[in-house]
């Protein structure tokens, strides 16, 4: 009888089973299930247990008493089972080889010395066993029992079992399989007389061939231990696990069964449904065996004794372990790593997910939106799939080259195999490259005094540094000397033409052209990801003639001649040095009638012409040199007419009386408003005072002339200082604008120009600065944490260009603006002063003072 646990009952259970004899309850002890036949061998999927009991002949009256306890069950639970068998058909002499994972295999040896025509009355008793080894042994019945032996009578059998690899056992090879013999001579005692039965089992330990497909099964036909004799096989038959198989289910099986010479072979395809299969991980490794039950039964007959033997194996074979490492598959989706793993059989639970970052449930996988899933198939094998999106942080990214981007996720899976509890790991790591990368743009425009230029980030952020191409290398943009703007997308920048990294291409006669060269350089990997060249004409005279005979003439250093140095420029009379000169300009001013300048006529023009060049070196060691071959040079022209008439025409009548203006009375009104952003698109109102600022952290101050809409005049910003109170008058304070001009002290005061739009219509009205915020200190401990702001604000007359109105902080590159600089001229009392305040702006606590 085979009875069958359920895996619901059996997996997680201690289990105790008694036989039940009548009204006797006897457990089951290892030695006594030996010595009755019992065995128990269990699948990951349900326990099985094969019985010869005992106390049954050719009626088999079997009882069971299973009981279960452990960690699945909240109490022991009890099952009594009992089953009727009957068994007729028997040979004089039965062998059946059990064999079973758990304990020793079983070797039984049934005889029936009288044959099946005798009375099964009056059997006899058993009085002493001698085993063969092939040495003797002898034991009483008493001794053999207590060895693990099991040796009856019933009324007309002797049963003799035996454990597998018992002492009294030997090996011997049969026709190259290895088998395991038991002999041993029965003294059997009957009535006034005794019987000496001598027996014999062979039983098969192996015999095996295996391949990748197929498990062949090798039986010798002949065993000398059974077989003395010519015999002849008169059955041969194949079954799995215990129950025959007729031929149409081994075909559809396709099993078969053949003899040869010297074997039966039997051969199972390895992975037949009668068998299952197993998970094992052997050094964290994955492999799977294959294990199967089949049965071999022969019914021989001695042809000298005619005496017929049923010989019987059921022979659990399972496989060596086959390696089956997981397979991690990739499949390609946009932007997501989707992985699958696998193939697992079903006894396989993925427990968690080691990433860069930790180590991960598979629920908190799929909290965070990794979308894990188990893929069960028919077969019962199963596989796992996980998706990674590649923004998530436990994806790993480089840039091999700007515009590639590779996504590495190195991953541990960490596996279980039930019901065993056994982890194993498996390690993965994942790679897709894209070419992604977005890289950021540039863009400029100008108008008539800077360039304005706009970088968008990629997709990569702000991983660049901006460099300015100067004097032919290139350099970091320098954050203090040009008004940078960023909003997290776009960063802009306005460069003034005259900046020291611009360059001067050409000039003309009312005009310059400039270039700005900017590279967007990324980091550590020195790439070049994207360059600006913008170049502009801006405005600019270079000579004025006046018409006294004056002439101011202004030398630019041009791109072509890099090394020429303006101050050592002179005109045509080495004398004529200029007044004014720098790096990049020499400012001359000369009369006509000087500097070796030459006249010309030609029909009604008197044409002057002078020349600025290079004409000797200065170099402290060399010698004067005249003009040969000169790298620069530049000629001055003016033409005036000779004769020339205008022709005017007036009438007059008589007045009555002088004229005279009638007085009015007026009020212009200038304020002061500090800006929210470089835009200068919103500003912060009454209500929003105190401002609190960072250090550091730009002030964006907008003087304007209130509702006026006469164009002739212009606001100038006089003066411009900063203090720790609302009154102006106070110290400490700081200069920020002196006499129409940036404080030269301080790098961080910048002029923003105005031009036309929908609020302003009229430029000449509204200026603008800029200044980093500040506080005063002393011995490093800081006064206050605000300041207030104050100017002095001029209203001019643009119809009188020779003053004030001649412009804020005028450019020394206007020859007019650079003569007014140079000679230094007073301002014109003909104006309007207003003085307007903005504070207070406090200092941020946050904020880290230098």
């Amino acid at each position: 009888m085979r009875l069958t646990l359920d895996e619901a009952l059996a997996v997680g259970s201690q289990l105790e089973i008694a036989a039940i004899n009548g009204t006797d309850i006897i457990p089951l002890s290892p030695t006594l299930a030996a010595q009755c036949g019992y065995s128990m061998d269990s699948d990951p999927w349900g326990t099985q247990k094969s019985l010869c009991p005992c106390w049954a002949d050719e009626t088999f009256n079997l009882g069971l008493r299973i009981q279960m306890y452990g960690d699945g069950l909240s109490k022991k639970v009890q099952h009594d089972v009992t089953e009727t068998c009957s068994y007729s058909r028997w040979a004089s002499r039965e062998i059946l080889y059990s064999g079973a994972r758990f304990g020793d295999l079983l070797c039984p040896l049934g005889v029936n010395p009288h044959g099946h025509s005798r009375s099964p009355s009056h059997h006899g008793c058993i009085w002493k066993m001698t085993f063969h080894t092939p040495d003797s042994k002898v034991m009483v019945l008493k001794d053999a029992h207590r060895a693990g032996y099991g040796a009856m009578t019933t009324p007309t059998r002797l049963v003799l079992r035996s454990p597998y690899n018992m002492p009294e056992t030997y090996a011997e090879e049969v026709a190259g399989v290895p088998m395991e013999v038991f002999s041993v001579s029965t003294y059997y005692k009957q009535v006034r007389r005794l019987a000496i039965i001598v027996s014999a089992a062979a039983c098969p330990t192996g015999g095996l061939v295996f391949t990748d497909e197929v498990i062949t099964w090798y039986v010798p036909r002949r065993i000398p231990p059974l077989i003395s004799s010519a015999f002849k096989i008169l059955e041969t038959h194949m079954g799995i696990n215990g129950q025959r198989l007729d031929k149409t289910m081994m075909a559809i099986r396709r099993y078969k069964l053949s003899i040869t010479e010297s074997h039966v072979v039997i051969e199972l395809p390895v992975g037949s449904p009668d068998g299952y299969y197993k998970s094992h991980a052997p050094d964290y490794s994955y492999h799977i065996t294959y294990t199967v039950e089949p049965m071999l039964e022969l019914l021989w007959r001695a042809e000298d004794t005619r005496a017929d033997t049923r010989y019987k194996v059921l022979f659990p074979i399972t496989t060596p372990l086959m390696p089956r490492p997981p397979h991690v598959t990739e499949i390609p989706e946009q932007k997501v790593f989707n992985v699958l793993l696998g193939t697992f059989l079903h006894d396989v639970s993925l427990l968690n997910i080691t990433f860069t970052t930790g180590v991960l449930t598979v629920t908190e996988c799929n909290a965070r939106g990794f979308d894990f899933q188990e893929h069960r198939f028919a077969n019962s094998s199963k596989t796992f799939s996980l998706q990674v999106p590649f923004s998530d942080e436990v994806v790993l990214k480089h840039n091999p080259n700007p515009l590639t981007t590779v996504y590495f996720l190195p991953l541990v899976f960490g596996l279980l195999i039930l019901p065993e509890q056994i982890p194993f790991p498996h390690p993965a790591e994942l790679e897709a490259s894209l070419e992604d990368v977005v890289l950021p743009t540039t863009t400029g425009f100008c108008d008539q005094d800077n360039f304005y230029i706009s970088v968008k980030y990629g997709s990569q952020g702000d991983n660049f540094q901006i460099m300015m191409l100067h004097a032919g290398s290139w350099r970091e943009l320098d954050t203090e000397l040009y008004s940078l703007t960023d909003n997290n997308t776009h960063v802009s920048i306005v460069v003034p033409y005259t900046a020291p990294d611009t360059v001067f291409e050409t000039v003309q006669s009312d005009s310059i052209r400039a270039r700005v060269d900017l590279l967007l350089l990324e980091t550590p990997n020195m790439w070049q990801l994207n360059d600006l060249s913008l170049a502009c004409y801006f405005p600019l005279t270079m000579t004025e003639c006046y018409p006294n005979g004056t002439v101011t003439a202004l030398a630019v250093k041009v791109e072509s001649v890099r090394n020429l140095n303006p101050k050592y420029l002179t005109l045509s009379d080495q004398s004529c040095k200029p007044v004014f000169s720098n790096d990049r300009f020499a400012f001359f001013s000369f009369s006509l009638n000087s500097c070796g300048t030459t006249r010309t006529f030609f029909d009604n023009v008197m044409a002057y012409e002078n020349e600025i060049a290079m004409h000797h070196s200065m170099g402290k060691h060399q010698s004067r040199k005249g003009l040969i071959n000169p790298d620069y040079r530049h000629t001055v022209s003016c033409y005036y007419l000779v004769n020339d008439t205008e022709t005017m025409a007036f009438r007059t009548r008589p007045r009555n009386s002088d004229p005279k203006a009638d007085p009015g009375v007026g009020q212009l009104v200038v304020q002061m408003r500090l800006a929210q952003e470089v835009s200068y698109d919103l500003f912060y109102q009454t209500e929003d005072y105190p401002v609190v600022k960072y250090l550091q952290q730009p002030l964006y101050f907008e003087v304007e002339l209130m509702w006026s809409t006469d164009p002739r005049i212009a606001l100038v910003l006089e003066n411009c200082w900063a203090t720790l109170h609302e009154d102006r008058t106070t110290l400490p304070s700081w200069d920020l604008i002196v006499k129409r001009c940036e404080n030269l002290d301080d790098r961080y005061i910048v002029f923003h120009p105005v031009v036309a739009d929908a609020r302003i219509h009229i430029p000449a009205h509204v200026k603008r600065f800029s200044v980093k915020m500040f506080t005063f200190t002393t011995d490093e401990t800081v006064l206050k944490e605000q300041i207030f702001v104050h100017c002095d604000a001029d209203l001019c007359d643009t119809t009188k260009p020779d003053g004030i109105c001649s412009g804020q902080c005028a450019s020394p590159l206007g020859t007019q603006s650079l003569s007014n600089q140079l000679a230094q001229e007073e301002v014109s009392a003909d104006i309007s002063q207003h003085q307007i305040s903005s504070g207070p702006i406090l200092l941020s606590d946050s904020s880290n003072f230098v």
